[in-house]
């Protein structure tokens, strides 16, 4: 059987590029290159689509440099709907080559103009298969202030907060101020439609407020205070189910914070101290079954489509609380949602396949 044909879509447009781009390292590195041939398409920060080198090292995720997509002089010539899937590249010198019919997209893409449901758009308008999430969900997602509506409308419990466009904060701070104080310090600071933890800070008083608000105002004009949830961080990862199956919950894993306050940037991505990702976490056995039961509970409200890893928070008391819900996670080889796969017995290469598969059966 000829292999199928997968273009990974990565870069972007959003202030998470380079995760993209070093997320496109790791998948070039492990996809079965048996059972697919690979066209790696790439974003620039522009948007421009470039037909980029199929070679992992270059975009390998290094801290003192970090991968980025750059402008070529190719661009991506994508198939019109309902014709052919042919995907075409324009050369530098004008010269314009076929690259043959693909079988699906793998869109590796964060943030803005990627996970936020407008590439999922522009792919059902092409007409072509393609893996992870939906309009919907995507769009749901990545906005956290309706992301939390949908799952309070499902019972799901989620963190106090409160929604701060730019236009109140700046007319009304006075407001805004006695809110937060209603709510009760410390919180957490963070753009609605921005995703690893860009923009996200705690604020340990009032004093602090006005830092968080301006950091998280450069990535969004809409942003989220939340009272900050003392308790365990664990993630769990989620699949959808195949052929009607219900949706499928790892192993849940567990961020470790040692000298860290939150498991921002530099933890996730640059291997900085003071934060370990653990998986399977430490839990009594009703705890795991309660923690991987709302995982999919959670995927299912937002009618979740591919993937997602959800992470929660579990208090001294018990309760499990949804924090937020992410359509593309982390993905590369080191990231908590391919290790609470590899951890629950399916390696990353063959989390790959399962993704690709998935968005190929629609």
């Amino acid at each position: 059987m000829a292999p199928a044909t997968v273009a990974v879509l990565f870069g972007g447009r959003s202030s998470e590029h380079e995760i993209s781009s070093a997320t496109a390292g790791g998948v070039l590195s492990a996809i079965d290159r048996d059972r697919y041939r690979v066209i790696p398409v790439g974003i620039t920060r522009d948007g421009v689509f470039v037909l980029e080198q199929d070679d992992p090292g270059r975009f390998r995720l290094d801290a003192d440099r970090l991968p980025e997509v750059v402008d070529n002089g190719t661009r991506i010539l994508w198939p019109m709907p309902g014709g052919s899937r042919e995907l075409r590249v324009a050369r530098a010198d004008g010269t314009i080559d076929s690259l043959g019919e693909i079988d699906a997209v793998l869109p590796i893409l964060h943030g803005l103009h990627g996970e936020d449901g407008t590439i999922q758009g522009f792919l059902d308008i092409l007409e072509v298969p393609y893996a992870g999430g939906g309009v919907i969900d995507s769009a749901i997602c990545m906005d956290k202030h309706f992301m939390k509506i949908a799952l309070q409308a499902d019972g799901i419990p989620v963190a106090p907060g409160i929604t701060v466009r730019r236009t109140r904060w700046e007319s009304h701070d006075g407001d805004v101020r006695a809110e937060v104080d209603g709510l009760g310090y410390p919180v957490f600071v963070k753009p609605a439609r921005a995703g690893s933890s860009v923009g996200v800070s705690k604020a340990h008083d009032a004093s602090e407020l006005d830092q968080a608000m301006r950091t998280a105002l450069d990535e969004d004009d809409k942003v989220l205070v939340e009272r900050a949830v003392v308790g365990r961080e664990i993630e769990v990862a989620v699949l959808a189910g195949r052929d009607g199956a219900p949706t499928r919950a790892s192993l849940p894993g567990e961020i470790v914070l040692t000298s860290r306050e939150f498991y921002d940037f530099e933890g996730k991505y640059l291997g900085g101290d003071g934060a370990e990702v653990v998986c399977p976490a430490d839990l009594a056995d009703d705890e795991m079954a309660r923690i991987r039961a709302l995982g999919a509970r959670a995927f299912d409200a937002v009618e979740g489509r591919g993937l997602a890893r959800v992470d929660v928070f579990l208090t001294e008391d018990g309760d499990i609380i949804v924090n937020e819900l992410n359509t593309m996670p982390g993905f590369t080889p080191i990231s908590m949602y391919p290790k609470c796969w590899v951890a629950s017995g399916l390696s990353y290469a063959d989390l790959i396949t399962e993704l690709i598969e998935l968005g190929r059966a629609g």
